[in-house]
């Protein structure tokens, strides 16, 4: 393990980690901002993602394995999977309803305290600049309120399970930076973008609840800063026993972390905040472009 690109490689990480702070931007100024850029450049990110995954990261821990194994590629597959299993297990976890992987729209947010009756998808954008409720009731719309406590627990739950999802996401940057900076700048960039509407579905209920957009920007970034805590807690654990063979597992590992975020996130929140052809054409630029740079590089 080189100990002069862990210090690059962590500042990637936490950059990545603090993007949620930008969801609540987005959040706050949703009525006024363009969300169909933010579908466009997650379906931009999956394809950074998987192009690297798939040509890089799987194949370096084929290499990686070679040299203590005389079957590396079975070895590769089966620590790819098992990435993509450790995040199927932590998604799979955590409840529906405080899942932040099941992406809304920004632009369909209820006023502050206020919750969709049943058959509406979310709530509507004028709220997002209202005084936040402290009391249940319903409104005219026949939606029941929701009381600020109860908005507030759903915001901080909400920041406790996305520290939970960004702890392997954080070694994955980490790992993937270490082994080749030029990778991780992409890698980190597609994570980061990765991380918006994770930030949105933290502030909201924050705001919500408190009628203050530093509090919900607060614990947005907060929450991001689990990323490089995870890079932190996982390079402390391997670097006592680090070898060939464990970088080549974990390579393989991380690139089924990569392959899984990318299309149980990235693929259905692009199709949220934008639109299916201009998703597919983003993520064919995003291969294309990872191509390009590979190859100058």
């Amino acid at each position: 393990m080189d100990a002069t690109s862990i210090g690059p490689a962590l500042l990637l990480t936490l950059l990545a980690g603090l993007a949620t702070a930008i969801g609540s931007v987005i959040a706050f100024f949703a009525p006024r901002a363009n969300i169909r850029f933010l579908g466009v450049a997650l379906g931009f990110s999956a394809g950074v993602m998987i192009y690297v995954s798939f040509v890089e990261l799987l194949p370096s821990g084929v290499d990686a394995l070679e040299e203590i194994s005389s079957a590396p590629q079975t070895i590769a597959v089966v620590a790819l999977f098992v990435g993509m299993l450790l995040v199927a297990v932590i998604d799979r976890s955590v409840p529906l309803g405080y899942n932040p992987h099941e992406m809304r729209s920004p632009n369909t947010l209820d006023s502050p305290g206020t919750r969709s009756s049943p058959g509406t998808q979310g709530p509507s954008s004028s709220g997002v600049n209202a005084e936040a409720s402290g009391n249940a009731e319903t409104d005219s719309k026949g939606n029941e309120a929701v009381g600020a406590e109860p908005l507030m627990n759903v915001g901080l739950l909400t920041a406790a399970v996305i520290t939970l999802h960004n702890l392997p996401e954080g070694l994955a940057t980490l790992l993937t930076s270490m082994q080749d900076i030029h990778l991780g700048i992409p890698v980190a960039l597609a994570v980061g973008i990765h991380n918006i509407p994770e930030g949105i579905a933290v502030s909201v209920p924050v705001y919500y609840a408190t009628g203050s957009r530093w509090q919900a920007f607060g614990w947005s970034a907060l929450s991001g800063l689990s990323e490089p805590i995870g890079a932190l807690l996982g390079l402390l654990l391997l670097s006592g026993f680090w070898s060939q063979a464990l970088l080549g597992l974990s390579l393989a590992a991380v690139a089924g972390i990569m392959i899984f975020i990318s299309f149980d996130v990235l693929l259905p929140s692009a199709e949220t905040y934008g639109e299916h052809h201009p998703t597919v054409y983003a993520l064919v630029a995003g291969m294309a472009v990872m191509a390009l740079s590979l190859l100058l590089l």
